[in-house]
């Protein structure tokens, strides 16, 4: 994260369900020699194993490469636990629907543990918090989630005083970002609110549901202050899209006509990296 900070940048964050998914994004990163953070929820780590891809980042690192690995939305303290004792560079507690007093409680009990962790020097789990509400699914919609709207986006001081109580390492606010992609386009960043937020918390923002959002709103939000964007949607997109196209071949080994969809998915991860490091 300070690197990011250092040169006003975002990390670019891109969620996996398996190897070649891994293989698109470390392989994109490495090409534009940039470091990266492959992102796993609840069940994308059920279905791929959450030991396999800590296992898959640290074979990765040892190539010198700067690969971290999240566990993405975590819905309760058990997996958070779990997740931390796997060690995981970071871990999102999703605690956005609940009550704000239960979202402090969740979150700053796994803060806790967290730091309670006798890690070598030098290595601490990043515990980042979520704030107001975006939506849970990470697919094509055809309107906004309900529970979404201007008027339910996280406020500076609310920021504030949630990043008091909870001592947490990063913020994921709602600031007009919504999970998934809307078929008549994602609403615009309220990028206003970003500066505020950041000039009250005091910890790096983490921008979710960057899927679909322009290319103009990403620089303005990263001169606002947001340090790591999320994609998800536009891999699963690509993914499957290059799935497709290699099917049509009427090629059965399973490595010939994925690879159509990690080629697909690599064009997604270099592009958003590019644009989020300024090369």
């Amino acid at each position: 994260m300070v690197w990011a900070e250092e040169k006003q940048v975002a990390l670019g964050h891109f969620n996996i369900s398996d190897s070649e998914g891994f293989k698109a994004v470390v392989e994109g990163a490495k090409e534009l020699d940039v470091p990266v953070i492959i992102g796993v929820s609840e069940g994308e780590r059920d279905f791929i194993g959450l030991e396999e891809v800590v296992s898959l980042v640290k074979t990765a690192r040892e190539h010198n490469l700067s690969v971290f690995v999240n566990a993405d939305h975590t819905y309760s303290a058990e997996k958070a636990r779990l997740a931390i004792d796997a060690k995981v560079d970071s871990v999102i507690i999703d605690a956005a629907e609940k009550t704000l007093e239960e979202n402090i409680k969740l979150t700053k009990e796994i803060v806790d543990y967290a730091r309670s962790q006798d890690l070598p020097t030098g290595r601490q789990v990043l515990v980042e918090g979520e704030l107001g509400f975006i939506g849970k699914s990470s697919k094509l919609l055809e309107t906004l989630p309900d529970g979404v709207s201007e008027e339910t986006q996280t406020g500076p001081e609310e920021a504030a005083n949630f990043v008091r109580q909870t001592n947490i390492d990063l913020l994921a606010p709602s600031v007009g970002n919504v999970h998934g992609m809307i078929k008549t386009g994602n609403p615009k960043l309220n990028i206003e609110r970003i500066r505020a937020i950041r000039e009250v918390a005091g910890v790096p923002l983490v921008l979710h549901g960057g899927s679909g959002i322009a290319d103009g709103e990403f620089i303005a939000a990263i001169e606002a202050g947001v340090r790591i964007i999320h994609i998800n949607t536009e891999l699963r997109i690509a993914y499957k899209e290059g799935i497709e196209e290699g099917l049509k071949s009427g090629e059965i080994a399973p490595y010939k006509f994925l690879a159509e969809g990690v080629a697909e998915m690599k064009k997604i991860v270099r592009n958003r990296l590019k644009l989020f490091n300024r090369l």
